[in-house]
């Protein structure tokens, strides 16, 4: 992390105010900025989460044959391709009329999934969360990452990293490669797992299941050692969203759509996956390329809504694994009858899924369809009748480490694919996290000095919800863009500089930071 005091924006000029950006945050995936504006007695007047890069994969996916995509969908990100390329999957399942998938088909892409979520879990607690949990928010810097946790807690991080290891491990046994593997197609998959891997897996999976019983009750005691910090930091009151399972099971695969209001009440249910346009609306705002959805039914006043474990577990009415349940249960009852708001109580939630998913892997791994039977399941075109005529449309849904992840595609009879719209999980989150980070900001930091242990606060509240902002900068309409040509010594040679209007100036004057 660096902070810097930045010249604010000509409206806070005029107010007195001044900047403070956190640029970059540290330990999340992809790159994102925090600025502050403060009054003359460092109050906090403004807290906003900016995500400065921008990707365009919606556009550049456009024209491309269908049966490409669930490949490139993964280069969005390296630390959770495995979702993006299951629910592209799922998506052209339907697009190619391939459904129900064969029950071989279907297993193997949930042992690719549990294991994608299980070392997904295990690195960002382990990895990114783990310092700032174990040494305290404030404390030294240098001492505060992987290689801080392995000198003071050698078991702990031994753990950590040979749980991911083994997450990794059934990705490669399922998809080929452990990063950006090519497992699933649509229609099904292309490869059984072998019977050398899942002898390897089986050695294993009774250590890794009480090593991740170990983690869930680390994250228990963090909370019972600080039940103050972890009830109050970062807290307010949300929506949930999630996938659950037709019976209201936990189900990190498939499912209908789940919506819980603020008190905990289920306001949407059954939904299915295809219609989720006629529940969740997208806004767009000027200073961020994350757009921020809710629902449609409440307005983007009311209707945000946070997405990942911390939802799932308080979403679904129970995990079909008996250890995960009973923890689960655990959970549910820290909140004594009102949903658990808490932010940092995410670590706790994602503990008590990482078990889910060892659980699942070991049921899975025992199942004789996994090594043969029919990898697809290869049915006629069929035409949409809700994507008109001449194009093919498909939804997949699928509940990705940090959240529900939609990816939507129509495919036109050239095979080309016509219109992409993918709403990522940390989207799902955004305004949740500018809540978190507004929260943390009043509550630690208004009024007095800061310092980057103070500073660090606001990334704790962020690292919290495990975003992943590369897979989450997209745009919709025309957004503002200031681009530099800058020499060899530093010298500005050029600079075009395009409005949120679409306006485009020449050379305006020195670069500012984007966006503001």
């Amino acid at each position: 992390m660096s902070a810097s005091l930045e010249t604010a924006a000509p409206e806070a000029v005029m107010q007195g105010l001044r900047r403070v950006a956190i640029d970059p945050v540290s330990r999340v995936e992809g790159h994102g900025k925090v600025t502050i504006l403060l009054d003359a007695q460092n109050h906090v007047q403004q807290v906003r989460l900016h995500i400065v890069e921008f990707r365009g994969f919606e556009k550049f996916i456009e024209g491309r044959p269908y049966w490409e995509v669930p490949v490139m969908v993964q280069r969005l990100c390296g630390i959770c391709p495995v979702s993006h390329h299951l629910a592209a999957s799922k998506a052209f399942d339907r697009v190619v009329g391939a459904l129900p998938i064969t029950p071989s088909a279907e297993k193997i892409r949930r042992l690719m999934h549990y294991g994608q979520v299980m070392q997904s879990h295990a690195l960002h607690f382990f990895y990114l969360a783990s310092p700032d949990l174990l040494f305290g928010f404030d404390s030294e810097l240098n001492r505060r990452n992987i290689v801080g946790v392995a000198q003071a807690h050698p078991d702990i991080a031994r753990k950590g990293v040979l749980l991911r290891k083994f997450g990794q491990e059934v990705i490669r046994a399922t998809a080929g490669k452990r990063v950006h593997g090519t497992g699933s197609v649509p229609g099904g998959v292309n490869k059984h797992v072998s019977l050398e891997d899942r002898a390897l897996l089986q050695r294993d999976v009774k250590q890794m299941m009480a090593w991740a019983q170990d983690a869930v009750a680390i994250a228990k005691q963090l909370h019972a050692q600080n039940p103050v910090l972890y009830d109050g930091f970062g807290a307010f009151r949300s929506n949930m969203l999630s996938l659950v399972r037709a019976d209201g099971a936990l189900d990190l695969y498939d499912g209908q759509l789940r919506v819980r209001d603020v008190a905990g009440k289920i306001i949407f249910d059954g939904v299915s996956d295809q219609g989720y346009l006629d529940l969740i609306e997208e806004e767009v705002k000027p200073w961020t390329y994350m757009k921020f959805p809710f629902l449609k039914s409440l307005g983007a006043e009311l209707g945000w809504y946070r997405v990942g474990p911390l939802a799932r577990l308080q979403n679904c009415d129970f995990i079909p694994s008996p250890l995960a349940e009973v923890q689960r249960r655990e959970f549910i009852d820290w909140g004594r009858g009102e949903p658990v708001q808490a932010t940092l109580a995410y670590h706790w939630a994602r503990m008590v899924e990482l078990l889910h998913c060892v659980e699942v892997i070991q049921e899975l791994l025992d199942d004789p369809d996994i090594l043969c039977g029919e990898l697809m399941a290869i049915g006629p075109r069929q035409h949409s009748s809700q994507a008109g005529a001449g194009r093919r449309r498909g939804v997949g849904v699928i509940e990705a480490p940090r959240g529900t992840l939609i990816h939507h595609y129509e495919v036109g009879d050239d095979d080309l694919v016509k219109m992409c719209n993918l709403i990522v999980s940390t989207t799902h989150n955004n305004q949740a996290m500018n809540e978190a980070v507004r929260s943390v900001a009043r509550q630690y930091l208004s009024g007095r000095e800061l310092t980057e242990g103070l500073l660090n606060h606001i990334e704790v509240a962020i690292r919290a919800y495990d975003p992943c902002l590369s897979c989450a900068t997209h745009a919709l309409g025309q957004m503002p863009l200031d681009v530099a040509l800058v020499g060899s010594t530093g010298e500005l040679i050029d600079r075009v500089v395009r409005s949120q209007q679409g306006e485009f100036t020449h050379n305006p004057g020195p670069p500012v930071s984007q966006p503001a």
